[in-house]
């Protein structure tokens, strides 16, 4: 087999590896992941460059999961020539169309930036999802001579890693793992006896708090004790689903009182539905919590916000009142309105719940910005200021470690993939104490294993 790296190299975005072997005479083509590439203007100035490989050779992709930095650049993939299958989780699939049609408008906005054409449209989107086949964990899918298994990687609902059997030989690809075990999704699958593994160095360099401190029941209880508006910036997928529930079991239970919750983010909404579609993907303690009635992410002091409108009437509301909404780094989005008007009440506090990037309006904030621009006014911060570890959706180096030590007796070689502070720590750990060559691929590089 031939392993190429073509992003997720030196970088968080852009997963997308492309795995050849031949066939009597003939080459079979496959890739895992087709990502977007995020975060400074140089990086996404790449997701306009042609493919390195020809699209129309590719027989089918693979999916880890629905998130864009593995998915976002797919519809371009099939206007570029690719005419083979998408294969991915159900949950995968129902995620990745919600989320690339959500993702077209602001990629537009980015193609007018810099001079260049959409990288897609709704249409495309639409045709992309008629070649999407859903498949379940644990099912063989056979393309050519490649094997290809999902496991549960516990990151997102319907998040895998995936082992692909050719040649005689297995390498499993990580994709994101997930901070394990998880709430909902329980724990990741243990995989053993595997001769390659790319795994993901997101956190490679840092260490998650263990458990879960009971930090968003004090938020809530200090928070409606003075008066005020918790605030939370949340992305739509995992960290709102996650927080719903908890807060759901914390007002059912008596231990928060039971104040206004209002979840205003109509992408949010929609991929709390794709939950409720797929309720055989959470894991056995939720499903038991749930006792068949369906009543996920539903209790009777939620309000779901999907229009304008209905946003703005959240004013109307006297506090004490919890809101969640989007976007998780505050970069935009209907968050800044609230914001904008609770930041500078003493009595009010945010609470972050997911990483926030460099340089973006979420990190000022939680480093301690006396003031922020919102709007294009200057929006003094006197509220209080909580950050929630214990809700981050990704594996940490010991985690990491963790589930590369079961396999750690059969590898030939690791191959550490999309990170950038965590990239060079996790390959150190991986070569002192696991005693297994790891190596971090440049984009570009190829290797015959």
């Amino acid at each position: 087999m031939k392993l190429s790296f073509f992003g997720g190299v030196g970088e968080v975005s852009g997963a997308n590896y492309l795995l050849e072997t031949s066939d009597r005479g003939q080459v079979i083509k496959i890739l895992i992941d087709c990502g977007l590439h995020q975060g400074a203007a140089s990086a996404e100035k790449r997701n306009w460059e042609p493919f390195p490989y020809d699209p129309h050779e590719i027989s089918a992709v693979f999916v880890t999961h629905a998130h864009i930095d593995h998915t976002g650049l797919l519809p371009r993939l099939l206007k570029d020539g690719f005419k083979g299958k998408i294969y991915s989780t159900e949950p995968t699939k129902d995620f990745a169309e919600l989320l690339l049609t959500d993702s077209e408008h602001i990629l537009m906005q980015e193609a007018e930036r810099y001079g260049k054409p959409p990288l897609y449209g709704v249409r495309d989107v639409e045709e992309l999802v008629a070649h999407w086949e859903g498949v379940n964990y644990h099912q063989e899918v056979n393309v050519g001579p490649f094997k290809i298994v999902f496991y549960n990687a516990a990151h997102i609902l319907g998040s895998s890693f995936i082992v692909i059997e050719a040649e005689g030989k297995k390498i499993v690809f990580s994709g994101d793992l997930g901070n394990s075990p998880a709430p909902l999704l329980g724990t990741t699958e243990i995989f053993e006896d595997a001769d390659y593994c790319l795994i993901e160095s997101a956190y490679g360099d840092r260490f998650h708090q263990m458990t879960k401190d009971g930090l968003v029941e004090d938020v809530i209880e200090d928070t409606v004790k003075s008066g005020g508006t918790l605030i939370i910036p949340a992305f739509a997928m995992e960290r709102t689903q996650k927080l719903l529930f908890d807060i759901d079991e914390l007002m059912t239970h008596g231990r928060v009182p039971k104040v206004p919750v209002f979840l205003d983010s109509p992408l949010a909404i929609k991929m709390t539905a794709v939950y409720k579609k797929h309720l055989d993907y959470l894991d056995k303690e939720t499903r038991d919590i749930l006792k068949g009635d369906n009543l996920i992410f539903d209790f009777p002091q939620l309000k779901k916000t999907l229009t304008i409108d209905e946003s703005k009437s959240i004013n109307n509301i006297a506090p004490p009142k919890i809101i969640i909404a989007g976007s998780g780094m505050s970069q935009g989005g209907r968050i800044l309105h609230h914001e904008k008007r609770y930041l500078s009440d003493p009595n009010s506090t945010i609470l972050f719940v997911g990483y926030q990037a460099k340089n973006s309006l979420g990190r000022k904030i939680q480093e301690g910005a006396k003031s922020v621009k919102i709007h294009g006014e200057n929006v003094p911060v006197r509220c209080r200021i909580a950050v929630g570890e214990y809700y981050s959706a990704h594996a940490d180096q010991r985690q990491l470690l963790e589930w590369l030590w079961h396999m750690r007796l059969s590898l030939e070689r690791v191959f550490v993939v999309q990170g950038e502070d965590g990239l060079a720590p996790l390959a150190h750990k991986i070569t002192d104490d696991l005693a297994v060559k790891a190596v971090i691929p440049k984009e570009g590089d190829s290797f015959v294993l």
